[in-house]
């Protein structure tokens, strides 16, 4: 692993589960302090207690400035200020477009995107502060769309086209990586409410044999792990029997 890692500190939203603890495994073992965000309190503390080392729990919600305000205090606090920011939480709650989605159509935008935007409005000062780097999870949805994923489509569209935007307004000083992961096991698929939604996301995952959630955090590290002349900054990576 890379030495470019060691001794940075990496902050992870959605850090409960699926990419988000994987990729804290991954860094925490190349060196990085990690400070682990997310909701559920109990999931993030446990992955603390079992990292251990630099590594602190911080409970906080992507669509909540203020309890992000404080995690950005602690993780400048307790570990020196983020050097790696990965903006990872999301939902995929895939559904006909319609009026009885309006509250998963609102919720995966505050969360997708606008909860990507604002963790990183506050965490912004801390990465410029000695060049940091920032990596957005989007996802091949964010290059293809498809009945029933509407909104999941637009908030990734959406999330791509921001982060360009971005890297060339932050670059030198903070390199913007986009990962757009295709089928990844996780825990996306059980959150679906619309049945058959949910049946045929599960189907397609089987059939391309989805990829791991440490496959795209070995990505994540590569990424970060690179020397500052470098920057990979769009990775697109699908299960090798994913057509789209």
């Amino acid at each position: 692993m890379s030495d470019e890692i060691s001794g940075r500190t990496a902050v992870i939203t959605g850090a409960s589960s699926g990419i988000g603890e994987a990729t804290a495994h991954t860094l925490a073992a190349a060196g990085a302090r990690v400070a682990l965000l997310a909701r559920r309190s109990d999931r993030i503390e446990a992955l603390a207690r079992e990292l251990g080392g630099d590594t602190i729990a911080v409970t906080a919600d992507v669509t909540d400035r203020a309890s992000l305000e404080q995690a950005a205090a602690r993780v400048h606090d307790e570990l020196g200020g983020a050097d790696i920011l990965i903006n990872n939480a999301g939902q995929m709650l895939l559904s006909p477009f319609g009026p009885d989605y309006a509250q998963e159509t609102r919720r995966m935008v505050e969360i997708n995107l606008l909860g990507a935007m604002t963790t990183t409005e506050v965490f912004l000062d801390q990465l410029r502060d000695g060049g940091g780097d920032l990596v957005n999870i989007s996802s091949v949805a964010g290059r293809t769309a498809g009945k029933g994923s509407s909104v999941y489509n637009a908030t990734k569209w959406g999330l791509n086209g921001w982060s360009e935007a971005l890297r060339q307004e932050l670059l030198p000083d903070v390199r913007v990586i986009v990962v757009e992961p295709g089928a990844v096991d996780t825990e996306l698929t059980d959150h679906i409410t619309h049945p058959r939604s949910q049946e045929g996301a599960r189907a397609m995952y089987e059939k391309v044999e989805a990829l791991t959630s440490q496959d795209i955090a070995d990505v994540i590290a590569f990424a970060v792990g690179r020397p500052r002349r470098v920057a990979i900054n769009e990775v697109l990576i699908r299960p090798s029997k994913q057509p789209l």
